[in-house]
């Protein structure tokens, strides 16, 4: 137990816990409690305030609603809606309504390890707490206690993600990746969560398996201090071990994600002799192909991203020549649903009443074409330079 908004803030860590839905906190000594609202809209209150409360490493949760006033009476056949319900059909029985409760269960914390094997420990330099250690570990629903866990776990989701939901863990196909935060108080080693990685083990015919990332959270208060990509890339070494996966792909991946991943593959396939400088002057090639996939498990298409990407980090874009090479290899990759348009036009040229012919030339218009294609080339620019950067910024 201890506050991690006081330890971020340069101030004194006390006994407490954060709310990671606010990034607030309670001081257990002083019995302060702020409000959490989730930002729902509730019928038939005043001053309601929905509190939820996880402890840093077990995830032991405190649930309250509070309000000012409600309606008691039915107004043409609406009532108060049961808000109590609605969340307590999210989170995991064994949650305290009780303060006392809970603050008796942060006592427990110190007895908190994390579950399964160890992928790969590193380090996070913090301006206020200084170098923090981090560790990745690999988990299934075998291991005791994880499915408790786990169930709190992933209420986060809700929180956090728009249209997120719940995964069959029943399904000995999941595969689960924690991330920790390693820490001393008092004398003693402590955890806190800090994100976590759902992958799922499809089959592919005759004897390979996909693992497909399914879901990816980090907690607010570790945000933008790159344990998305220290996940990313220990999940990828980890897949690239086993003989039997075929590829690694990921579950209709947010913008968020692919950038995520373009850095992640990126900075794994330069060290790949296909990718070298040299060899990426001379276009994408097969070679390329088969060494991302039999030494990362990437498939064709990320693999031709971060030819793109590395291509453009070894490319003097101020030799007119070279940058004309690069600009004219992007496009024609990206020209490729402007052919795919024009065959279905021809096809249609076949069956189409000339009026409706008409209607799908507009759309298709060379000028139109060139105008959409330069934007597009534009903004793959633009994200391959800010991935060159970041990759810049940690070599």
């Amino acid at each position: 137990p201890r506050c991690f908004t006081a330890r971020r803030l340069g101030g004194e860590p006390q006994l407490g816990v954060e709310c990671l839905l606010c990034a607030d906190h309670f001081v257990t000594d002083h019995g302060l409690f702020p409000p959490c609202p989730l930002s729902e809209v509730a019928f038939g209150y005043k001053g309601l305030q929905i509190q939820l409360y996880y402890s840093a490493g077990n995830l032991s949760t405190l649930f309250k609603v509070k309000y000012s006033s409600k309606v008691t009476e039915k107004f043409d056949c609406v009532e108060a809606d049961d808000v109590e319900v609605k969340i307590r059909d999210i989170i995991p029985a064994g949650f305290s309504c009780s303060t006392d409760d809970f603050v008796s269960r942060l006592e427990k914390e110190a007895n908190f390890r994390p579950f399964g094997n160890l992928l790969h420990t590193y380090k996070v330099h913090n301006e206020e707490a200084g170098e923090l250690t981090y560790q990745i570990c690999k988990v299934d629903m075998a291991c005791p206690g994880f499915q408790e866990y786990h169930g709190r776990l992933q209420t986060f989701l809700m929180w956090f993600i728009e249209t997120a939901s719940f995964i069959d863990a029943d399904d000995d196909r999941w595969d689960f990746f924690l991330v920790f935060e390693k820490y001393n108080k008092d004398g003693e080693t402590l955890y806190a969560t800090v994100g976590y990685m759902t992958v799922y083990n499809y089959y592919v015919y005759p004897d390979k398996t996909r693992p497909r990332v399914s879901q990816m959270l980090v907690l607010p208060p570790f945000q933008g201090e790159g344990h998305g990509a220290q996940l990313l890339e220990a999940v990828h070494r980890f897949y690239c071990t086993l003989p039997k996966v075929q590829d690694i792909t990921a579950e209709d991946p947010s913008e968020s994600y692919v950038k995520l991943r373009d850095f992640v593959l990126a900075k794994l396939c330069r060290a790949l002799p296909s990718f070298a400088p040299d060899k990426l002057q001379l276009g994408f090639s097969e070679v390329m192909v088969k060494e991302a996939q039999d030494t990362l498990k990437i498939n064709k298409k990320h693999a031709r991203r971060v030819y793109e990407i590395l291509r453009l980090k070894a490319t003097d874009m101020a030799d007119e020549a070279k940058a004309r090479d690069y600009r004219l290899d992007v496009k024609r990759r990206l020209f490729g649903p402007y052919k795919k348009n024009q065959r279905e036009l021809t096809k249609m040229m076949k069956c189409l009443r000339p009026e409706e012919l008409v209607s799908h030339i507009r759309h298709i218009d060379t000028d139109v074409q060139h105008q959409e294609l330069e934007k597009s080339y534009q903004e793959v620019l633009d994200e391959y330079r800010r991935i060159i950067e970041r990759l810049a910024s940690q070599a």
